[in-house]
């Protein structure tokens, strides 16, 4: 039997009343539902299974449209392809670049650093991305898209722009992976950007031999008490802000305070050796903490002191011109230049990572011993009376 071709026509189709599949020839099928309703199928094999693809409804699809339809999908399946597939795409609805950002952003939120920095991470993107292309859908946005937003800030804000690209690449990523997009438009956008003046900007820094005078300055000045134990604790055990400001009762112990992983940049425990001044700074922070975990508290012994308050104390003694990171700094040159302790020693008491991954791999020691003794030495140095001669540190022979 010859298998039927084109069986169908409109007259044909109105007398059909009868719950079936009626053929049209070419795997297309007509079905009439229980109802009366009528559709239209095609049945196709597409990488060996058998799919029954709908076509529509009978009343939005006229014969002639689900034939042409037919033909497009059967040549597509015995071309190799995946008609199923594509029409799953179709169906799958594109986020705009704002609506992915967020998606995003509120999946990585465990992962930020800090409340300051999740808040970045958005805030960058809903100023300077989404007034561009926040509004188009991923599959739609073009490199030329990316040139625009970030052109505006490139030579204005280089830092904040190169975050911010960098933010934009991270969505892009996602939405690639996710199926939304096929590529990602930020690959080639810097070769469009005029190059960034690669001289990095450091901190400002207090010289250190200058450090006595300032600790004296500060302990007299009008700061409150719990600002000025901080502030001086920070610079002793040469910590970064938020590690100093979030410390707690129960980090502390056998002359010792262990910041946890989560409130260091490098992700990894810390373990900072007390000089005998910290020792008498936890003493003194023990009468103002009322029983509360944080070590310095700010305005009650439940919350920590504010981010801002050791640029406050710098402003109340009109020193501007130094900052609180500064101070590692400070203590880095010292260091080097005042004693012969070993850099490793010297990199290992800032909390930096070994950059060689050939000397990470050997160098599994903390080096604590060796760093106690160097922030001993620290602290005798910054604790000196400036009316006092300083002297090189005992006990900073080479190991």
């Amino acid at each position: 039997m010859m298998h039927p071709h084109k069986a169908l026509s409109p007259a044909k189709i109105r007398a059909l009343t009868e719950p079936g599949m009626y053929s049209d020839g070419d795997c297309l099928y007509l079905v009439v539902d229980e109802g009366g309703a009528k559709r239209w199928v095609l049945r196709v094999v597409i990488n060996g299974t058998r799919h029954d693809l709908g076509l529509g409804g009978l009343s939005w699809v006229s014969l002639a449209e689900a034939r042409e339809e037919a033909l497009r999908l059967r040549k597509i399946a015995r071309s190799g392809g995946d008609p199923l597939a594509d029409r799953r795409q179709e169906r799958r609805v594109v986020p705009t670049f704002e609506e992915a950002a967020r998606k995003v952003h509120e999946s990585q939120s465990a992962t930020f650093r800090n409340e300051k920095h999740k808040a970045q991470w958005i805030s960058t993107l809903e100023m300077y991305v989404f007034p561009v292309f926040g509004s188009l859908a991923v599959n739609r946005i073009e490199s030329a898209d990316v040139l625009t937003a970030l052109a505006r800030i490139w030579t204005e804000k280089p830092e904040t722009a190169r975050r911010v690209r960098q933010r934009i690449r991270t969505v892009f990523d996602w939405c690639k992976v996710s199926g939304h997009c096929s590529s990602n438009p930020v690959e080639g956008v810097s070769k469009a950007l005029p190059k960034h003046n690669t001289k990095q900007e450091h901190h400002a820094a207090l010289p250190y031999a200058q450090l006595p005078e300032f600790l004296q300055s500060m302990r007299g000045s009008d700061s409150g008490i719990s600002p000025k134990l901080a502030f001086e604790f920070l610079i002793l055990t040469v910590g970064r802000t938020s590690e100093v400001l979030r410390a707690k009762w129960n980090e502390i112990e056998e002359k010792a305070w262990t910041v946890p992983a989560e409130r260091m940049k490098a992700k990894v425990e810390h373990r900072v050796p007390l000089s005998a001044r910290c020792l008498e700074l936890l003493e003194a922070a023990k009468g103002i903490s009322n029983g509360g975990e944080y070590i310095f508290p700010g305005r009650t012994p439940e919350h920590p002191l504010s981010n801002m308050v050791f640029e406050m104390t710098l402003r109340r003694m009109n020193r501007t011109d130094i900052t609180p990171h500064g101070f590692r700094s400070s203590f880095r040159d010292w260091a080097e230049e005042k004693t012969n302790f070993p850099n490793s020693v010297i990199e290992a008491s800032l909390a930096h990572t070994v950059k060689s991954k050939t000397e990470a791999a050997y160098l599994r020691t903390t080096l604590f011993d060796k760093r106690r003794r160097l922030m001993d030495a620290w602290a005798n140095f910054a604790t000196t009376k400036p009316t006092e001669k300083v002297v090189r540190m005992r006990g900073t022979s080479r190991a």
